[in-house]
Order: C-alpha cells, then structure tokens, then sequence
C-alpha cells in the first residue's frame, strides 16, 4: 500500500493555490486524455460554494485529486484522478475512504459518479469502493469516425444508524 503523506481539502485563500489548481490541470491532462479540465475550468468550478477539492500530497508533489460536489444529501464524483507514475499504488483508494468518512459525517445519503464503459480499471475501483451500476446512458459519448460509448452511472448509498 503507497503511503500518502497528506491528503487535505484545499483551501481557497491558500497561498499556493495557483500552483496546486495547475498541478490538478496537469494531471488531468495525462488522466483524461479524450475531454480534461483545464486551469480556467478547474477555477470555475471552485467559485461554486458546492463544489470542494481534496489533494493528495507526496513529500510536496501533488499525486492524486477529487473533485467533488456535495448538495444537500447527494455527492457527485465530478474527477478523480492520480498522476501516472504513481497509479497502482491504493492512492485513489485512500481518496475514496477520506472521501466516505467526511461524506458520512455530512450525513451525505449517497454518492453518484459517472464512468465510460469502457475505463474496466476505473469500473473495478468504484466496485470495490461499493458503487453499483444504477444506470447506462447509451452512446454518450461521441468519438469521431468510431463507436459511441456508453455512459454508466454509479452510486453509493450510505446507510446510518437511527440510533
């Protein structure tokens, strides 16, 4: 297991926020080769009060990010993504059970994310993290001069205690 030296929610006056969003850029663009988020996108998208960025930290590179939004009792999976060299190693699921404990402690009711049919790692991943297939969204998306490729909706329901 790859040990993680930080992982923290970033924090918008942070003094290296333009570097940190650059560095999710970067690596957006290596994970998300067909439709990645950049800079100005990343930014956008931070101004919303519902959407949050959690990094993960190695020694002072930046390895790994989720970029989530939580409204009322519903979270969505917006990226997840951990920079090549350092995939394979559990980093996204320790993003994932950093994710589920502050969802939990939210009261979050369950967590959506939206995956390409074909990305069988990414699949295998969400699955382990106990997310389910509750829908499929055919043809969604457009590649030129070859098959659509479907769209599958996950999610995780978390279930609390009424005591």
């Amino acid at each position: 297991m790859f040990n993680i030296e930080n992982i923290e929610e970033l924090l918008i006056d942070a003094i290296e926020f333009e570097e940190v969003i650059q560095a999710v850029a970067n690596i957006e663009t290596m994970v998300q080769s067909r439709d990645a988020w950049g800079y100005q996108t990343i930014i956008e998208l931070l101004a919303q009060d519902s959407i949050n960025l959690s990094v993960v930290y190695k020694i002072d590179k930046i390895v790994g990010y989720c970029l989530y939004q939580v409204v009322f009792e519903q979270a969505e999976i917006l990226r997840i993504g951990t920079h090549p060299d350092y995939q394979r190693q559990g980093i996204a699921s320790q993003v994932f059970a950093k994710l589920n404990t502050e969802l939990m402690n939210n009261k979050v009711e369950n967590l959506l994310l939206e995956v390409r049919a074909d990305n069988f790692s990414a699949i295998a991943l969400y699955e382990q993290q106990g997310l389910a297939v509750i829908h499929r969204r055919k043809g969604y998306y457009q590649q030129p001069h070859r098959p659509a490729i479907d769209a599958l909706i996950m999610q995780h329901v978390y279930i609390f205690n009424s005591h």
